[in-house]
């Protein structure tokens, strides 16, 4: 399988399993399935209440640690800074790794400049591999790096066809960050696997319409996580790259773009103070 090589070296599988919105008492199931099928790189997070069953299902593989690519996340709640060394101990402890491929401070919101601070601490430290981000705008991202010692290796943004994220990826491509996309079948938002444009391109490749959305990231250079609890979509998910997109085709998708997310709006208010605010923990 692909891999990209992040700004401070470390060789990142371009695919990889999220595990987002999986119930606990199904998680450890469905990361062995993953790992039989193929998939090496897992994205888990705390606000997520599976780190632990993720970590179990990792550790009764037998693969050697090396062999496997884990990321998680730092919850807003735990933005400073010695929340945030707290914090990323309870992570590893649940994990039951001794060290982490990839963190991520989770949202844009809160003390973020505490939180990445202690994760640079950490990095330093040889904890972790690689920090990043998730969901920051250009803007904030240029900000927080500015202002830094370490520049981030990863910003996970919403990507799919509906919401291209292009000049989020244009900036990224010129700072050297790396690209992933957090829900890339847009969470089966605007009936996305039915799109006649998709469906189209699927047909002639013989493929399915999660195929070409997987493949069209991977040929924008984009990292992919995709979700399931069902093996056999796994498998499908797997088998995405085989194939090659015309530039035709590229231009077809890329009129799909609406410019904004149809799952939830990073600028309403309401939204924007439910994220800052909700707690995972007392």
């Amino acid at each position: 399988m692909k891999e990209v090589r992040l700004n401070n070296g470390v060789m990142m599988p371009a695919v990889g399993f999220g595990a987002f919105q999986i119930p606990e008492n199904e998680t450890e199931r469905v990361i062995n399935d993953a790992l039989e099928v193929g998939y090496r790189m897992f994205d888990t997070a705390s606000a997520y209440f599976n780190e632990e069953q993720v970590g179990n299902a990792i550790r009764h593989s037998r693969l050697k640690r090396e062999e496997v690519f884990i990321t998680t996340k730092l919850w807003v709640q735990d933005y400073e800074y010695n929340d945030a060394l707290r914090a990323f101990d309870k992570s590893m402890k649940l994990l039951g790794l001794d060290y982490l491929d990839l963190y991520l401070l989770h949202k844009p919101y809160g003390n973020y400049y505490a939180a990445w601070r202690a994760a640079e601490k950490l990095y330093q430290e040889g904890r972790i591999r690689a920090i990043g981000v998730t969901s920051f705008s250009n803007e904030r991202l240029q900000d927080l790096f500015l202002h830094n010692e370490v520049k981030p290796s990863v910003n996970q943004l919403e990507t799919h066809p509906f919401f291209q994220q292009q000049s989020a990826n244009a900036f990224l491509q010129q700072e050297g960050i790396q690209h992933e996309a957090w829900s890339p079948f847009a969470e089966g938002q605007n009936d996305i696997f039915n799109n006649p444009v998709l469906k189209a391109i699927a047909r002639q490749h013989e493929k399915t319409v999660g195929n070409v959305i997987l493949n069209w990231l991977n040929r924008r250079n984009i990292v992919v996580i995709p979700k399931t609890i069902r093996k056999e979509r796994m498998i499908e998910n797997w088998n995405s790259f085989d194939f090659t997109l015309t530039d035709e085709e590229m231009k077809l998708i890329a009129g799909l773009d609406t410019g904004k997310s149809p799952i939830y709006d990073d600028m309403d208010l309401a939204t924007t103070k439910h994220l800052s605010t909700y707690k995972i923990h007392e």
